[in-house]
């Protein structure tokens, strides 16, 4: 027997997990799979709505009692950078920027387990092995870039060394940053925030309005970092508003402050993949 896939997107829930940004509570994700024909503009249909992609699935923070998890993006025709940035780009511009297929490489995996080791040794990719790494970079069924940045060989070295990969997806409008990773033994480079400014230049010179990065949450060291960046929007409420005070945000949990599931989803708004007429 043959079998379709569904005309419009199925969505699951995941259940608990630990949270990896606020100690001592929950996470659960509405998730749905990307597949087929019309992935490319589910994906942009659904970021826009504060959803991320991981491989083949999209997904979105959905927890019980806490809407602390905030998507963000920047805007790339009023960013300006800050004098801290300034020196940050100023810093790195020694390095190569080259902009590939998205295909994994020993390299690439070689600077990903450093990286971990380094910054998050107890996370939840602490164990990724090659095999998944390599899923994680290839297995997208949307228009996908992995971004390197080189420097120039060392004396007596052939090869320009790696030092920054971002896992970028290219969006009808913006680019999503999907997964950073960097040399940890170079923190005092910034490189994190570099790869952020640079890919406000690529936006720009591409002529995209929005760089996408991830979930800022306010009461997390982890993401903290994101408020930083000028021009700041936030996905709340439904709707995409200016950040303004970042303390003006809470991470406070109430066991209303989520609609149910069943409401949540039929408030997405699916893209229309009826085919079009001649």
């Amino acid at each position: 027997m043959r079998h379709t896939l569904p005309i419009a997107p199925q969505f699951y829930v995941t259940a608990p997990q630990p949270c990896p940004y606020l100690d001592g509570r929950s996470e659960r994700k509405l998730f749905t799979a990307l597949q087929g024909d019309n992935a490319e503009r589910l994906n942009d249909a659904l970021s826009k709505q504060g959803f991320r992609r991981s491989q083949n699935v999209l997904y979105r923070p959905s927890c019980a009692e806490c809407n602390a998890c905030l998507s963000a993006r920047i805007r790339v025709a009023d960013f300006q950078p800050n004098k801290s940035q300034r020196r940050t780009l100023k810093k790195n511009a020694y390095l190569r920027r080259d902009a590939t297929s998205p295909w994994a490489t020993e390299d690439q995996y070689g600077l990903f387990r450093r990286y971990l080791d380094s910054r998050h040794a107890d996370g939840g990719m602490a164990d990724m092995d090659i095999f998944e790494f390599a899923a994680m970079i290839e297995e997208t069924p949307v228009k996908s870039r992995v971004v390197e940045y080189s420097a120039a060989p060392e004396p007596g070295q052939m090869r320009r060394t790696l030092t920054a990969v971002c896992l970028t997806d290219v969006l009808d409008d913006g680019l999503s940053m999907v997964y950073s990773f960097y040399d940890p033994d170079r923190i005092g480079d910034s490189l994190g925030t570099y790869i952020i400014l640079d890919h406000v230049e690529i936006a720009r010179k591409a002529g995209l309005p929005y760089v996408y990065l991830g979930y800022w949450v306010p009461g997390s060291r982890k993401m903290g970092y994101k408020a930083g960046f000028d021009a700041l929007e936030i996905y709340k409420n439904g709707r995409w508003q200016d950040i303004g005070n970042p303390a003006d945000h809470s991470a406070e949990t109430h066991p209303l402050s989520v609609d149910p599931i069943a409401e949540q989803v039929a408030r997405i708004a699916l893209p229309d993949t009826r085919p079009s007429r001649g």
